[in-house]
C-alpha cells in the first residue's frame, strides 16, 4: 500500500462488497475510498482518531463510518464475501487448517467502557503479560485468516477451540451445505488434551497436535505437517504489524474485534 491507502487494485477487490456509495433515498454517503484509507491510516499507526490528517475527512466521519459499519455487521460480512469468493475460486485449503492464539497487552486508556459491564465482558484481563486480551486465529492451509476471536487475557485456549472450529459458515455456489469442517486441525500443545481430541475424532477431522510428556496413548505425530504451523505464527506477525492491533487501544471488544476483521481483510485483497 502506498502511504497506508488502498491500491487501486485492493480497491477494485473491496468495492463490489461494499455498501452502496450513493442510496436510492437519503443523503448520499461521502466517499468511501477516502474513509476507509482514513480507517486504514489509524490502523496502521495505532494514533488516536482525532490525529487523523485532513486529507481524509473529519475524523468523527471516519470514526463514525466505522463504527456504524461495526454495528450493522458490515466488516464481518466483508470479510465472509471475500473468503467465500476465494472458495468458489479454489483459493481456500481446507486440508489444513491452523489455530493459534497471542496475548495483546492493553493500554491503560482501554479499561472504563461507558455502560460496560466488568471488563471481562469487554475481553480484558489480566495474564503474565499484564493487562492483555488474548486473540485466536484459525488460518486455512496457505495461511490466510478464517476466523478471530477475542477473550480476556488470562483465558486458556483451550476454552474457545470449538468456537474457532464453528466458523465460517461459507456458502457454496449452486446446491450443497456451508463448508466449515477441515480435513485437518494443526495446533501445539495448548490444544492437547482428551476432550479435544474426542471432539474431532467425533467430526472425523485429522489431528496435528503435539501431546504433552505427561499425557498417555501416545500416537502417531506427524512433524513435517507440524512445521507447517509455522505459517499461523507468521500470520499473526504480519497483522502485528498494524499497530492498532499489536497493542489494543479499543476500551470496547466489539471495536477491537472489527479493527482484526479489517486487517484480516486487507490480506485477503
Amino acid at each position: 500500500m502506498n502511504r497506508g491507502n488502498l491500491t487501486n487494485g485492493q480497491w477494485a477487490g473491496l468495492e463490489p462488497y461494499l455498501p452502496l456509495q450513493k442510496p436510492k433515498t437519503g443523503r448520499p454517503n461521502l466517499d468511501h475510498r477516502t474513509i476507509i484509507n482514513g480507517i486504514l491510516w489509524i490502523l496502521r499507526t495505532g494514533a488516536p482518531w482525532r490525529d487523523l490528517p485532513e486529507r481524509y475527512g473529519k475524523w468523527s466521519t471516519v470514526a463514525s463510518l466505522f463504527s456504524r459499519w461495526r454495528k450493522a455487521g458490515i466488516w464481518q460480512n466483508i470479510l465472509t464475501l471475500i473468503q467465500q469468493e476465494a472458495d468458489a475460486q479454489g483459493q481456500l485449503d481446507w486440508q489444513l487448517n491452523y489455530v493459534d492464539g497471542t496475548v495483546i497487552r492493553a493500554h491503560q486508556h482501554a479499561a472504563g467502557a461507558r455502560k460496560s459491564d466488568p471488563p471481562n465482558s469487554q475481553a480484558l484481563g489480566r495474564s503474565q503479560g499484564g493487562f492483555s486480551t488474548k486473540v485466536y486465529l484459525r488460518a486455512e492451509g496457505q495461511g490466510k485468516p478464517l476466523i478471530i476471536v477475542l477473550t480476556p487475557g488470562q483465558q486458556h485456549e483451550a476454552t474457545v477451540f470449538q468456537e474457532l472450529l464453528s466458523s465460517p459458515k461459507l456458502k457454496r455456489v449452486g446446491r450443497g451445505r456451508p463448508r466449515v469442517r477441515p480435513g485437518r486441525i494443526v495446533g501445539d500443545k495448548g490444544y492437547t488434551g482428551q476432550p479435544i481430541r474426542s471432539y474431532l475424532k467425533r467430526l472425523r477431522i485429522k489431528i496435528t497436535i503435539p501431546r504433552r510428556r505427561n499425557e498417555r496413548k501416545p500416537d502417531h505425530f506427524d512433524r513435517e505437517i507440524y512445521r507447517q504451523r509455522n505459517r499461523v505464527e507468521r500470520l499473526i506477525n504480519r497483522l502485528k504489524q498494524f499497530r492498532r492491533l499489536a497493542t489494543r487501544y479499543e476500551k470496547r471488544a466489539e471495536n477491537y474485534l472489527a479493527m482484526w476483521q479489517i486487517g484480516s481483510i486487507l490480506l485477503w485483497l
